[in-house]
């Protein structure tokens, strides 16, 4: 057998029903994070740039829509061990050029920005509570890194009980390689994957709710 065919006998893989109401959660779509130079590299600026007209049809719902960056303070003070494994992330300040939204994605008035120190959107942060208060039940997710934050976010939404989605077209790495194994995993154990043509089966469930 090969690796699907064992996952499948398993009992791994099976798909999620779309939720009543779902929110769209955008990981990290930071300047740092689709350039080469910094943390970006890969697929990591296509996926943002194939993430524009799906954000933009998410809008028209007007159903919510989160953002994340990691975001540090000036002193270092509230740095980890994260840090420690990779201390260039101490530069993703609240004022640096790469902790920034890429300018084509940018939030618009009325969606929630978060700010976080660790991988996951949700650890540390407000969002489960947030998405709770909401009547929120899934979450759809896009951004980067496939193998890093993005992985986390999913990891810890299913675990909260959010049902997890990935928008396969929208989330890069700086390795194509890691991006793909992950696209594999995420989607045997965490999420269902979701191209961007079939948004329109977790929109239609939501918005007719």
């Amino acid at each position: 057998m090969n690796e699907a065919e064992i996952y499948r006998a398993q009992g791994f893989g099976h798909r999620l029903a779309p939720g009543r109401c779902s929110a769209l959660v955008v990981v990290d779509f930071v300047n740092g994070f689709v350039d080469p130079d910094v943390f970006g590299g890969g697929n990591s600026l296509d996926a943002a740039k194939r993430f524009v007209p799906a954000l933009d049809l998410w809008r028209n719902t007007n159903l919510p829509v989160v953002f994340t960056r990691i975001v540090y303070a000036d002193d270092g003070s509230d740095t980890g061990i994260w840090c420690e494994k990779v201390p260039s992330l101490k530069g993703l300040t609240e004022d640096a050029t790469a902790s920034q939204v890429v300018d084509f994605l940018a939030p618009r008035d009325g969606e929630t920005v978060i700010r976080k120190t660790q991988a996951s959107a949700f650890f540390g942060t407000e969002l489960a509570s947030l998405l709770a208060d909401r009547g929120i039940d899934s979450v759809v997710v896009a951004g980067c890194t496939t193998s890093g934050c993005v992985r986390a976010t999913i990891v810890d939404a299913i675990s909260h009980n959010f049902r997890p989605f990935v928008l396969s077209d929208c989330v890069g790495d700086r390795s194509v390689a890691a991006h793909d194994a992950n696209l594999f995993d995420m989607e045997q154990k965490y999420a269902d994957l979701l191209a961007v043509s079939d948004l329109d089966r977790i929109l239609e469930a939501a918005v007719s709710n």
